[in-house]
């Protein structure tokens, strides 16, 4: 064509049948060979050398995914990481920087795994270890449970023995103070009757070693002081189970650590939310503790994973989004950030100090023991004794006669006490609507308050009324969403209506500054940080998310957040918060790089986004989502109203069994509901099963996937966390999972389109979303895990995905999707890339 530049065209001959074209000629320099490479995954004769990737060639990221796993299944050339496609996006700029890189290993030849000095024999995956274990956790379980009972029918029966209200009043506190203290302490005391001091170590899991962790790990994480978390208790609670816990350490993450005595956090050091300090982890079947030092005035970002054996000196940062990986030392004073991290200049101690001394911390906590004591205890303890005297119906329920479940108007007041659970959703709405935002007046943004005062005990109280899951996984994934958000105070600008403005999971710290421009879209798992910790004061500033933006999934997006108009955050992205303002670009990785802002693939369903098409398609989509609504709340209802029934006859049998009745009561309420769930999440997709898709989210195919994520729960898998019984449920529930997986938290998004290999090891916190929206386009498919692979604490694995037998994905990483992962491979890395597989951060950086 006239005026067009000549193009540089590179073709050559036919692909042999062993699969590598030319492999019987001469050898093929780096860019020939590439453009070779390229133009067998994009099924094209010929590959321009000097075209960008994604806008001359029209690739997206899956299809360099696949073109970066045959690179690396060729013994001539460097391995290739999506990294490198977006640093150098065409094949020439691609080949010069990789020529003077040496050769990959042959696949099918890999390098021996590393393996620690001290590391015991391969785990034998034996059935009757793998059904002991199980056995000893139900045991465990159950004595808990048994005890419980006990506990609770002699206190209701001593305060039922109250000659009045207010002589009920002061045995529901004496009561609820004894109970606080046998729950608080009986996890403290089981820790060091059955372990004592932890010590770096290694056991299988499945054993009697791992039996003991387990008991040990699932009291601490149950104690009601992690409810405390911020507080100066909490850091207490961690002293008594063993850590080094300086002066005036504050602690804001949930994730509560488990080998404490391997935990050393220095005086005034800071530890933001949703950060991991476990001082353990799982790999290869086997469980590995190890130490997790932390100097005087260390700050620690949110969205965090510090691995074991990592050490940060006095005065040093780690930014938000970021990992240190084991081996990882940080030196004094200096900031890091990155998974794994890095040396950077930027500074994450952005609040200045404020008085705050011991008397304002032990007069913090005194206040917070006596509103628990005085005020929720009582309500929880004595409140039903006092409902009783005063609601017949709930009488007829929770002490019904001796004949009372043979009586129709028995289970008729049971359905009329459950129907209370309606009466919650419209009362949550009204509350959050009104009195935090009356307490939000109270406090001025930009100001420094003072830890542990009024204003900051006003702050929790709002990030915890504002942030209720239930509401907004009920308005989440609907056009619901954006007004309940505007409800809470979220500044959304003029609202461009797509049906899918946000997910079902947005927190924050504050939604009374939280603002999100116009025509952007959030994918789930979006965490607002608008506000800023020190080990003394805290301040609340505006987040202000840019408009016409794409986030993806797991995002943590700081006030300073330095991104504008027509951006692209993608999934686990690492805001920067230093240089200029980017705009008109994607962002990728930690620490982010820039991509392209879209590709063409991502346009395919753009012509309805507007028009006569959008307004038809929205309306059928809002009618779609309205009853996946209902369904949500109908399900829960029914299944509030099922609990209520065995309460009923719980207390109905009290009289004959005891304490038994209760014990029996709980264990049935759970076993039923995780059989009830099990159920609905098939009922669900029973006539739709899920399967590889690439639709508009205007697509009925699309509604179906979003009411398959709102209407089952999966808050009842945490239960059943590093047992056994989690697998079985894995495959009630559809997954093709293999035997003696050991799963301490992993989140497997689409059920079906999951494989999960023989002995896989999945640590907490881990993901595998099968699945991707981006603007307006849905995409999925299927992602497998060969036998012994390992996903680390907090790594997310992509849609697409397939791991060889025996990889290993290092902590906080993110595996792009499409990529293919050699066998016996180590990745690592946001975006994962292959490593030499040693714990050391030196091959990193």
């Amino acid at each position: 064509m006239v005026g067009e530049p000549v193009e540089e065209l590179t073709s050559y001959p036919e692909e042999s049948p062993a699969g590598q074209c030319g492999a019987d000629g001469p050898a093929l320099g780096v860019e020939a060979a590439l453009a070779v490479t390229l133009a067998e995954v994009m099924g094209t004769g010929r590959t321009p050398v000097d075209r960008h990737f994604f806008d001359d060639l029209g690739a997206d990221s899956l299809v360099m995914a696949h073109f970066c796993a045959r690179v690396r299944k060729r013994a001539d050339l460097p391995p290739v990481s999506m990294k490198d496609i977006y640093r150098y996006p065409t094949i020439r700029a691609l080949a010069t920087a990789l020529a003077g890189s040496p050769p990959a290993l042959p696949v099918e030849t890999p390098p021996p795994a590393p393996t620690p000095p001290s590391a015991p024999a391969p785990a034998v995956r034996g059935t009757s270890r793998y059904v002991l274990c199980g056995a000893l956790q139900l045991l465990s379980f159950l004595g808990y449970t048994s005890l419980a009972a006990v506990a609770t029918a002699w206190g209701y029966a001593w305060i039922a023995a109250g000659s009045g209200m207010f002589d009920r009043y002061l045995r529901s506190v004496l009561c609820g103070a004894a109970g606080l203290l046998l729950l608080c302490a009986l996890p403290i005391l089981v820790k060091w009757v059955l372990i004592g001091r932890w010590k770096p170590q290694q056991f299988r899991v499945w054993s009697l070693p791992y039996v003991r962790f387990w008991v040990v790990k699932t009291l601490i994480r149950a104690n009601p002081l992690v409810l405390f978390v911020g507080s100066p208790l909490y850091t207490l609670y961690l002293r008594a189970l063993g850590a080094r816990i300086g002066r005036g350490v504050t602690v804001f993450s949930r994730n509560v650590p488990v080998c404490t005595d391997l935990l050393a956090l220095g005086d005034g050091t800071v530890v933001r939310k949703d950060a991991f300090l476990n001082c353990y982890r799982a790999q290869a079947g086997v469980m590995q503790t190890g130490t997790v030092v932390l100097g005087k005035n260390v700050v620690i970002s949110e969205a965090t994973v510090l691995d074991i054996e990592t050490a940060m000196g006095d005065g040093a940062q780690l930014g938000h989004a970021s990992s240190l990986h084991s081996g990882q030392v940080v030196p004094d004073g200096e900031h890091w950030h990155g998974s794994p991290a890095q040396r950077t200049d930027v500074d994450y101690r952005v609040v200045g100090p404020a008085r705050c001394g011991a008397l304002r911390r032990t007069v913090h906590s005194a206040l917070q023991l006596a509103t628990v004591l005085l005020l929720y205890v009582p309500l929880a303890v004595g409140g039903v004794g006092i409902l009783l005297a005063e609601a017949p119906q709930l009488s007829a329920v929770l002490e019904p006669g001796p004949t009372a479940l043979a009586d129709g108007s028995f289970y008729v007041d049971a359905l009329l006490v459950s129907l209370l659970f309606f009466a919650a959703v419209p009362l949550g709405l009204l509350f959050q609507a009104t009195v935090p935002r009356l307490l939000s007046r109270t406090i001025t943004p930009g100001k420094v308050y003072p830890l542990y005062g009024f204003h900051y005990g006003v702050h929790r109280l709002i990030a915890l009324t504002t942030n209720r899951k239930f509401l907004t996984r009920l308005f989440g994934d609907s056009s619901a969403i954006v007004h309940y958000l505007r409800g809470l105070g979220y500044d959304l600008s003029r609202i461009e209506q797509t049906g899918s403005n946000f997910g079902t999971e947005v927190k924050h710290e504050t939604p009374y500054l939280s603002s999100v421009g116009s025509g952007t879209m959030v994918a789930d798992g979006l965490s607002v940080m608008n506000a800023d910790f020190s080990d003394t004061s805290f301040r609340v500033c505006r987040t202000s998310i840019g408009p016409r933006n794409f986030l993806g999934n797991r995002i943590a997006y700081p006030s300073r957040g330095k991104t504008g108009d027509n951006c692209l955050l993608a999934t686990k992205v690492m805001v920067p918060v230093d240089g200029e303002v980017r705009e008109g670009v994607g962002l990728l990785g930690s620490p982010s790089f820039e991509i392209p802002r879209s590709v063409q693939r991502d346009s395919t369903f753009d012509q309805l986004k507007n028009g006569e098409q959008l307004r038809r398609r929205l309306a059928a989509k809002n009618r779609h989502n309205a009853a996946t609504m209902g369904l949500y709340l109908l399900v829960r209802w029914l299944y509030f109203f099922w609990a209520t029934l065995l309460v009923a006859v719980a207390a109905e049998l009290y009289d004959s069994l005891g304490a038994l009745a209760i014990a029996l009561g709980n264990v049935l309420v759970l076993v039923s509901g995780v059989v009830y769930f099990v159920l609905v999440e098939r009922a669900v997709t029973v006539f739709h099963p899920l399967s590889p898709l690439f639709c508009s989210i205007y697509d009925p195919r699309f509604w179906r996937r979003e009411r398959f994520w709102k209407v089952p729960s999966e808050s009842y898998l945490l239960l059943f966390n590093g047992t056994p019984f989690k697998n079985l449920i894995w495959r009630l529930l559809g997954v093709r999972i293999g035997r003696g997986v050991f799963d301490d938290g992993c989140y497997l998004t689409e059920r079906t389109l999951a494989a999960i290999g023989d002995g896989c090891t999945l640590n907490v916190g881990s993901v595998v979303q099968c699945h991707s929206q981006e603007d307006g386009t849905f995409k999925s498919d299927r992602s497998t895990l060969g036998a012994g692979c390992t996903l680390g604490v907090g790594a997310f694995v992509h849609y697409g995905v397939s791991l060889g037998d025996g990889a290993v994905l290092a902590p906080d990483s993110f595996l792009m999707k499409g990529e293919a992962v050699p066998p016996d491979a180590h990745w690592g890395g946001n975006p994962a890339r292959q490593t030499s597989g040693q714990d050391t951060g030196e091959g990193w950086r």
